[in-house]
């Protein structure tokens, strides 16, 4: 697994000539437009809601001694809780309502690295396809939520919290890495199987995701380009893993 991470890494390399290239620049103007009111909307929310959750958690505290301690601790979870929640609802947000505008640019991305014109895979609609991504994210949505509370409150546990870290951020990754790889599997798989798919190559998609929460962390600019490169990395590499496992042809 740990080789298909570096590789789903390796991929982001080649992503913003390949771009270029294609001309694929005017395919991600919606979307650019969609993460940056997303981006705005959900962290404007976040800095609002930061106090009330830490003066939640610090109410817990019931006792004088220690309670400005706790306070702080329970002020610095309440904001870093905010921020995890809406890393998890902006990118699964983003990747829903960009599915329709992310296929074209998978299919050239396809195109271009098979040499197949031909058009056998599922042809979908606009409307199917903005609804795969709704199903899709929204699946990973529930999923990542039932996975990330539990690890938050590892976070109360010394030690611990420090490998509780690097799990949230795994699961994070591998998260924003499935719905990255969907934009090529929605024209190969149903719904099942692009979950199983994905599972199968689940190191890809860390390493796909792990660039793309980095991207994040980068004011305004990492919201406005972590679509475009992260989408065109995934697709490089899940046409690879397509290839592999016979279900596409190669190049001639």
């Amino acid at each position: 697994m740990f080789k298909n991470i570096s590789l789903g890494i390796r991929a982001y390399f080649g992503a913003f000539s390949l771009i270029s290239k294609l001309k694929l620049w005017k395919y991600f103007a919606i979307p650019m437009l969609i993460s940056v009111l997303t981006a705005i909307t959900i962290f404007g929310f976040a800095y609002g809601l930061s106090d009330n959750i830490g003066d939640f958690i610090a109410r817990i505290w019931v006792w004088d001694w220690g309670k400005e301690t706790f306070t702080a601790i329970s002020a610095f979870i309440g904001g870093l809780i905010i921020i995890i929640i809406g890393l998890i609802l902006f990118k699964h947000i983003i990747m829903a309502l960009s599915a329709p505008f992310m296929s074209p640019v998978s299919e050239k991305i396809e195109i271009h690295l098979t040499g197949n014109t031909a058009h056998n895979h599922r042809n979908t609609s606009f409307s199917q396809q903005l609804w795969r991504g709704i199903r899709i994210n929204g699946r990973n949505l529930f999923m990542e939520l039932l996975l990330t509370i539990p690890i938050l409150f590892l976070k109360f546990i010394p030690v611990v919290n420090i490998f509780s870290t690097i799990l949230l951020f795994m699961v994070q990754a591998y998260y924003a890495g499935f719905g990255n790889m969907d934009y090529i599997l929605e024209r190969h798989f149903k719904y099942r199987e692009s979950i199983n798919f994905v599972r199968n190559h689940r190191g890809l998609a860390i390493g796909n995701g792990i660039v793309f929460i980095l991207f994040l962390l980068i004011p305004v600019i990492g919201v406005v380009l972590v679509l475009p490169l992260s989408v065109t990395a995934a697709s490089l590499k899940t046409v690879e893993a397509l290839q592999t496992k016979n279900k596409m042809p190669h190049v001639a």
